[in-house]
């Protein structure tokens, strides 16, 4: 009997957990979990509603979503994207729904629906889960050292098997193994002493810590479409932005940091962001509305009459930090300040002094480099036998049930590959 372990207890270990054990019910799948609580993260993901998948059912626009891994997934997305997730949730009596910014939910808004429905069909498909079994260490043995039952170990009974050494000081002996540990550095180890090659993990999908007067206690406002902009990345992103009290947040600047995470992270997180309150006027426009306004509303005062869906209280701040005072009326507005007004309404500067988290979640850019995996199997190229799926690969994708999609998809392949009889894995 083929013996399959998966290290990891998340979204990734357990799907891959349940399509193995349900292609091939001949393999023993033993899914192994450090903690006591499983999907941990997919309890608190989403505000503890779990936003699944995203409704983008055409892998090629699937892919622009993922600032690392899309190459990769482009191929793999033709086998299984998030109508298949829809539908294979459905099938096992969760149903999602879709809101209006393309986040899936199940309709039951609680994660624990997701939860639940995993370990369960994870338990009837036969897998072997064990709680509180921490991995100290994974080896690979090989030629006389490999003990593989009645040859099981793969390539005609010359491939390797793996040793695991647990906490508890227990062996396990397996004839493959599926990393899907997510950003746990123990997996970037077992991988590296198995001779994959390791990217850097460092944080996307962050927020932005800024200190400045012109948002200093205006937290919970938000601008319903702003722009914001990375100069020395050339990264720009647009969507929401919310002021917080520790700077900014909201789906634009998340985007932004995740394709900005190595240029962030190489800067400490010391930078300059210039935003655009108002990217849907050009700055033409904006200024002959602004040369308009001051004609048609002379006797008004500034600060008291925005002519611009911007907050009002945002609106006052701006205005004051370029020495626009209460009482000046717009008749009174020269054209320098003029100038400097507009400077501020679509390219105002400011200094990034840190980065903040996103909610308990946690997304990491980095891992296992891709190209040393086979994306029709999620085999390691360097070590047969050695599989991968989820957060523990250099993927990562944007804010909106991306990261999700990527754990299921590269969860399925894994599974649908991993039990496969040795004769018959290599074969397309």
């Amino acid at each position: 009997m083929l013996k399959i372990t998966i290290i990891g207890g998340g979204a990734a270990g357990f799907f891959s957990a349940i399509t193995c054990a349900k292609t091939y019910p001949q393999a023993r799948v033993t899914l192994l979990e450090a903690g006591r609580q499983l999907l941990a993260k997919v309890r608190i993901s989403g505000g503890g509603r779990c936003n699944v998948t995203h409704a983008c059912f055409d892998p090629g626009v699937l892919v622009q979503n993922y600032p690392r891994g899309g190459k990769a997934l482009r191929g793999a997305f033709t086998r299984f994207q998030p109508r298949d997730t829809v539908e294979w949730f459905a099938g096992h009596g969760v149903k999602l729904k879709t809101e209006e910014d393309g986040r899936m939910f199940p309709i039951t808004d609680d994660s624990g629906t997701i939860v639940n429905c995993l370990i369960r069909a994870a338990e009837d498909a036969g897998v072997k889960i064990r709680t509180g079994d921490a991995v100290v260490s994974v080896k690979k043995l090989t030629g006389n050292n490999a003990e593989g039952e009645n040859g099981s170990g793969g390539h005609g009974g010359t491939a390797p098997t793996f040793e695991i050494e647990l906490k508890s000081g227990e062996v396990l002996k397996c004839d493959r193994i599926l990393l899907a540990t997510g950003s746990n550095p123990s997996g970037y180890k077992w991988a590296k002493e198995l001779g994959n090659t390791v990217e850097l993990p460092v944080p996307s999908l962050f927020t932005f810590n800024i200190s400045d007067s012109r948002i200093k206690d205006l937290a919970g406002i938000s601008v319903p479409n702003a722009k914001v902009k990375l100069p020395g990345a050339k990264l720009e992103q647009s969507g929401p932005l919310l002021i917080t009290h520790w700077g900014l947040s909201g789906p634009a600047v998340l985007k932004l940091s995740a394709w900005g995470a190595r240029f962030l992270h190489d800067r400490h997180y010391k930078t300059s962001v210039l935003i655009n309150w108002l990217p849907q006027y050009n700055a033409e426009v904006l200024r002959q509305q602004l040369l308009a306004v001051k004609s048609q509303l002379s006797h008004r005062l500034i600060v008291s009459s925005c002519p611009f869906p911007v907050p009002r209280r945002l609106w006052e701040r701006l205005t004051s930090s370029i020495g626009i005072d209460e009482q000046k009326r717009w008749a009174d507005l020269s054209n320098k300040i003029l100038d400097r007004l507009l400077l501020e309404l679509v390219q105002g500067e400011y200094q990034i002094a840190g980065k903040g988290a996103f909610k308990e979640e946690f997304v990491t850019c980095g891992g296992v480099n891709l190209k040393e995996v086979d994306f029709k199997t999620m085999e390691s190229r360097r070590c047969p036998g050695l599989f991968f799926a989820g957060e523990i690969l250099d993927i990562d994708g944007v804010t909106g049930g991306f990261n999700f999609q990527s754990a299921w998809t590269t969860a399925w392949l894994a599974g649908n590959a991993i039990g496969k009889p040795s004769d018959l894995r290599f074969e397309i």
